[in-house]
This record gives C-alpha cells, structure tokens and sequence, in this order.
C-alpha cells in the first residue's frame, strides 16, 4: 500500500474493564461475579465486568435494563479516587517510555513511540513491556493496538481484548481494512451502521467502492472521515496537552419519543451519564445546551449559563427540563443530548496543567 503520509508507531493501550476490575482486584469476593459499577435505583452503569457483559451488560445503559439482563448482577459504587490513583501509577509507565502520551480517560491513552527514550526498535515489544508492568504493579490487565496510526491502534486494541494485543503492519493494512466490518470501525456507532448496512456496506471493502462525493452526501462531514480511515489514512497526532471545550452526551432513539413522561426519564438518564463522564475526569463546566433532533430530522439547541459551575445531575436535569420547555415544537423527538462547555479544563489550561481528557465517539 502506497502511504503519501507520515508513518508513525503509535500504541492505544486500554484498560480491560477498568472500574469493575479495580473492584474485583480489591474485593476477592467479586472476583469472577457480573458487577457493575454506578447503577442502583435508577442509575447508569458507569462500568461492566467481563461477567456481566456475557448478559448484554453495558456502560452508559440504565441500572433497570441491566439488572433485567442479568438478575444476578451486583451493583457497586464508583471509587473515583481509587481509580484515579491506579490511572497515576499506569500514566507513570507510559512516561518512562515516552513523553508522547495522550490520556483519552482514566483508562486509555495513546503513545507515540516512534522515538521512544529506552530505543527500542519495536513497538509491539514496548506494548508488551507496558502491559506486564502494569499487571506487576497494579494487578490488572490492559490491551493494545499498534499500528501506523491513532485510528489503527484503536481498531487493533479491540481485537484480542482482554490480556491481549494485535500489531496491524503497514504491509497488510489494506487487507485488514477491506475485511474489517463497518460496525468495528472507531467512529462508526449504531444508528450509522445500520444506516451502511441498508446501502449494503456491510466491509471495508464496500465503504471503499463509495466515492467522496458519495459519502459526504450520505453522511456528510463524516463522510471524509469514512473516506479516508478505510485506505488507512488518519493523520492526527498524539498530543499530549488536549484540552477539551465540551463534554457531550446523546441518544438516538429506535422509535420516536413524543410522551412527556418517556423525555423526561431520557433526560434523567443523559444527565447521569453527563455526571459520571465528567466525574470520572474531573471535569466542571458553566454551560448546558440540550439538543433536540425531531422525527423529520430538524435540530434544535437552547443552551444556559451559570454564574458557577453545574456540580450535580439533578442540577443537569432540573436545568434540561427548563430548556425542554422552550423548545418552539411539539414534534416527536428522535434524538435527545445534553452538552456541556465553559469548563474547568479553560482556566487549567492558563497554568499548563495536563488533563485526562476522553476521546469522543462520533455517536456516543
């Protein structure tokens, strides 16, 4: 394959089940039983074991659902700081291999090690390394992908989850590409997947016929991104000191809301999960904007500021619930989210602290 771009040997290393396993490495008693961690009474699973997963047991799904799933399942409640403390000693390893880290969140980063302080030549052999030393000093087990870049190193690390790693080579990309199903591509999330699958692009060999013209029409702006990450070509960098200008949460329903009560319990829900996903990276912010897609696929926004920061998910909802009712229709709803901006990261950036800042899916 013929690359016209910088190639670079990046890592994403991820922590296999990092809350649930940090619970399971602490308390024995769990050790081989379906947890999840947040949840209780109307709450959202922050995290799955392994266990639990077996049943359907998701992140982000509410505690109802789950424990339908699995009536065994236990609920435990996030230890944040003990996470963040594990998180340390796991950033700590990558350092001394490599000032190129990018924290995605409290359990996934991605490493440049192109040029790496120790010198050495492979990069499958430095995930190795990384990956024991983390199980000899924290007890846990982490995955990784390595690859030519961010996009690839992401796809690989899923493979052989958990305890593993897959190495795509720069000689068998296209191939692994072409064959690769359009569901297991970073970025492409449910609703698009299903979406491909109607215009029969079930590979990448079929994403790969589409011409640019063709996807952006069907998906448009993400339409390049689809374009270029199926002939391999993603040239972001690692970058170190990310700072993040909005924290977003969104669902695209299977049947249209329109009942006072279902948006209501929706917006409850976003607001959890906005909550833990800035709990888990220590993130505050001043500004919420409710989002609203209507069954005809019109978009409507309304945002609110505060004086001081958004602390609670009942603020998040007692605040969605006020902008709800400015919306200018009653239509019924396809899509609800709830974003977050004005954060704490802004100010933290003036003194040059790093931050642990997550990734975000193009659907999530």
């Amino acid at each position: 394959m013929d690359f016209s771009f910088p190639q670079r040997k990046i890592i994403h290393v991820d922590m296999d089940a990092f809350y649930a396993s940090v619970e399971q490495y602490d308390n024995p008693a769990l050790r081989g039983k379906a947890i999840a961690v947040g949840g209780g009474h109307r709450g959202v699973v922050s995290a799955a074991s392994y266990e639990a997963r077996k049943f359907g047991v998701r992140s982000a799904m509410a505690s109802k659902i789950a424990k339908e799933k699995c009536p065994h399942l236990i609920f435990v409640p996030p230890r944040f700081p003990r996470y963040k403390e594990i998180s340390r000693k796991i950033r700590e390893i990558f350092y001394e291999y490599t000032d190129l880290v990018e924290p995605l969140s409290l359990d996934e980063a991605y490493l440049d090690v192109t040029e790496n302080k120790k010198g050495i030549e492979s990069a499958n052999q430095i995930a190795k390394e990384i990956r024991q030393k983390i199980f000899e000093q924290t007890g846990l087990t982490a995955s990784a992908g390595i690859s030519v870049n961010k996009f690839l190193a992401k796809v690989a690390s899923d493979i052989n989850k958990p305890n593993g790693q897959k190495t795509i080579h720069p000689d068998k990309i296209e191939k692994f590409l072409e064959e690769l199903p359009v569901e297991k591509f970073y970025g492409v999330g449910k609703v698009t997947a299903n979406k491909m699958f109607s215009l029969a692009i079930f590979k990448g060999k079929d994403l790969k016929k589409r011409s640019l013209e063709d996807l952006t029409r069907l998906f448009g702006k993400s339409g390049k991104y689809y374009y270029n990450v199926v002939r391999g070509i993603h040239n972001s960098e690692v970058k170190p000191n990310r700072i993040q200008k909005s924290v977003a949460v969104e669902r695209t329903f299977f049947e249209d809301l329109s009942e006072e009560q279902e948006i209501n319990e929706k917006l409850e829900n976003l607001s959890q999960e906005l909550h833990q996903r800035l709990q888990k990276n220590n993130i505050l912010g001043r500004s919420l904007t409710l989002k609203i897609k209507y069954k005809d696929f019109s978009l409507f926004t309304r945002s609110f500021t505060k004086e001081e920061y958004f602390s609670s998910p009942e603020q998040y909802f007692v605040t969605a619930k006020k902008l709800w009712e400015l919306r200018p229709f009653d239509k019924a709803v396809r899509l609800l989210g709830l974003s977050l901006s004005h954060l704490n990261t802004e100010e933290k950036k003036q003194i040059s602290v790093q931050l642990k800042i997550p990734f975000e899916d193009f659907e999530n």
